[in-house]
């Protein structure tokens, strides 16, 4: 498979090398595959070129890349784009928006239009979007920037829970270091086997989902009513809670929280509330030895078996793995 890697000046320098690092790991281990006693029947291979804007281009940490002309990219079977350095989001915005980035945005739309299997993950995702290629396609990216992600794509069917999501030949991917698990989803579409042989060699665990990363204040910011909604809810935590009271006591109706919930944070008031219990569950398991009962107390539940089966939903984790984190 041919493979052009997109990169622009201030391209994210991990998210750059782990692809770079997990494809060329995947061609060796291919190669490898029988010496290492492992059967991998006809292990496919990535010929990888990496293109960009200019000859030379800078990476976030100020490292210089050496690039192909994007014109290499017009005849290969799959676009990468990693993700860029930036974090501040009105300065992302400015970036893929700005003339600069418009020969790769430009790209980027030419590729999709030929049908080209394409690939993002984290900030690069900003690209595609920017570029229209992830209109009405289910996407992910890196969850903290999802309300700004949300608010300025609404054609994107945005799901910040997921650490990849492939659709319609498009395949992306969650925070900074969700590169690698982009990476490995592209060498399981050619082989499950090798896929696997890479993670172990690497010492990859799965992680299908980013909802074990996220911190649902940080993304409560992004609107004051649902800021104002978190602070209300995170005194109450222990207690019955009622959306229509929670509006009331914030000042506003119940329409508008739901609407501002949703919009801000692609979710309801309810399952809101769930994400800020199995934080502080989640905390409380890792930093004390209270028993599984008093933790559900604290956090709202009567039955600690419910706390169990969200815990398990939302993190991916046992009770008994979380406690092991905070050893």
């Amino acid at each position: 498979m041919k493979v052009a890697v997109l990169v622009c000046d201030g391209v994210f320098d991990s998210g750059l090398a782990a692809i770079l690092d997990v494809l060329d790991g995947a061609n060796a281990m291919g190669e490898e595959a029988g010496a290492m006693g492992e059967r991998i029947c006809e292990p496919p291979s990535w010929d990888v070129t990496t293109v960009g804007l200019q000859p030379q281009v800078r990476t976030g940490a100020g490292h210089l890349v050496t690039a192909e002309p994007l014109a290499h990219a017009e005849a290969v079977d799959l676009l990468i784009v990693p993700a860029l350095a930036e974090r501040r989001p009105a300065a992302l915005l400015d970036q893929v928006g700005g003339d600069q980035t418009l020969p790769v945005r430009n790209l980027i739309a030419r590729t999709r239009e030929r049908g080209t299997a394409m690939a993002s993950a984290c900030t690069g995702t900003f690209l595609l979007a920017e570029a229209g290629v992830l209109d009405d396609l289910r996407a992910t990216t890196t969850w903290w920037l999802a309300p700004v992600f949300r608010a300025r794509y609404p054609k994107v069917q945005l799901d910040q829970s997921r650490m990849v999501i492939a659709s319609d030949g498009v395949t992306t991917a969650g925070a900074a270091f969700g590169h690698v698990d982009l990476a490995l989803a592209i060498v399981r579409a050619g082989s499950p086997a090798l896929a696997d042989l890479v993670a172990r060699y690497l010492v990859v665990d799965e992680r299908p989902s980013q909802s074990a990363y996220t911190i649902p204040s940080a993304l409560a910011q992004s609107d004051p009513t649902v800021a104002a909604f978190e602070r209300w809810a995170r005194e109450r935590l222990a207690e019955p809670i009622s959306i229509p009271d929670a509006a009331k006591s914030i000042g506003v109706s119940n329409r508008t929280l739901q609407r501002s919930v949703q919009r801000t944070l692609g979710t309801s008031p309810i399952r809101f509330i769930q994400d800020l219990r199995i934080e502080r569950a989640s905390h409380l398991l890792r930093t004390t030895e209270l028993s599984l009962e008093t933790i559900a107390r604290k956090v709202g539940y009567e039955h600690p078996n419910t706390l169990r089966v969200l815990l398990r939903e939302r993190t991916g984790k046992t009770t008994t793995a979380l406690r092991g984190i905070g050893l």
